[in-house]
């Protein structure tokens, strides 16, 4: 959440002539690494968006999600507290902290709630649509693996945050959330603008979740995972590549024996 919301705020603040078009860049770095970091553990929940879809689909308990749902957003209010600490005032005050800001006067805050709301609820259902589903889909994760799942997820949460960002033509947007927890940790600690229109954040991401259930819901079965998984199968793919590791070791025809994901690793490791 600090590291997205530092590289937004070094994009807005840079001497390029659209600097806004370079945000899709940093948002898909960011997103990659930390899903690539992040799947292998808990299976990636970073946002709550991430947490709600997955409760639906009864890949975690209710209890599990909103045990995640509160530690992202106190992880929100440290990072952006340790960000605030360190990031010079110029840029906390014009920038509003990298926040999530809506109908204010400030350089972030050049867009109504009903038309963030209305991005925010398109632009996430984009990213639930075309990355979970894959994340979702049983055969084809399995085949493509850890990092190209990853990508993809990445991607679409990029390709979302240049479609809010060049749709509406407002200097100093910073496109959509994606991420209410992260709007909540500069919400509090920067207060002003930031509240104006918080709930959309929260709202639109909901709105979002259980529209794509409902749509998921009726997609073809096939390759995609059963209610009965308890787990993400992205995410049984790296635990399992793990411990293959583990119980095996390293050999030096591992990295020709093995394909996909586990051929990954092993480059990773030897690295």
């Amino acid at each position: 959440m600090v590291t997205l919301s530092t590289s937004i705020i070094a994009c807005l603040d840079s001497h390029e002539v659209d600097p806004k078009l370079i945000i899709p860049f940093a948002v898909f770095i960011n997103a990659f690494l930390f899903l690539m970091a992040t799947v292998p553990l808990s299976g990636g929940h970073m946002s709550p968006v991430f947490t709600c879809i997955a409760a639906l689909k009864g890949v975690v308990t209710i209890y599990r999600a909103l045990l995640y749902v509160i530690a992202q957003c106190i992880g929100s209010i440290i990072g952006f507290y340790i960000l605030k600490c360190v990031m010079e005032p110029r840029l906390v005050n014009t920038y509003s902290l990298g926040g999530c800001a809506i109908g204010g006067k400030g350089l972030t805050s050049s867009i109504n709630q009903y038309e963030a709301l209305l991005l925010e609820f398109s632009c996430t259902f984009l990213v639930l649509f075309l990355g979970v589903t894959l994340a979702f889909d049983k055969k084809r994760s399995k085949n493509m693996g850890l990092p190209m799942v990853c990508l993809v997820i990445a991607g679409a949460m990029a390709l979302a945050v240049f479609v809010s960002i060049t749709v509406t033509g407002r200097a100093g947007y910073a496109g959509v959330g994606l991420n209410p927890a992260r709007c909540l940790g500069a919400a509090l600690l920067h207060e002003g603008s930031l509240w104006n229109g918080h709930w959309v954040f929260w709202v639109g991401s909901i709105i979002a979740c259980l529209t794509y259930y409902s749509v998921s819901i009726n997609l073809p079965k096939q390759g995609s995972t059963s209610d009965d998984d308890e787990e993400y199968v992205i995410l049984k793919l790296a635990r399992g590549s793990l411990d293959t590791i583990r119980k095996g070791g390293i050999s030096n025809d591992f990295a020709i024996e093995r394909s996909g994901f586990q051929e990954y690793l092993s480059c990773t490791t030897q690295i």
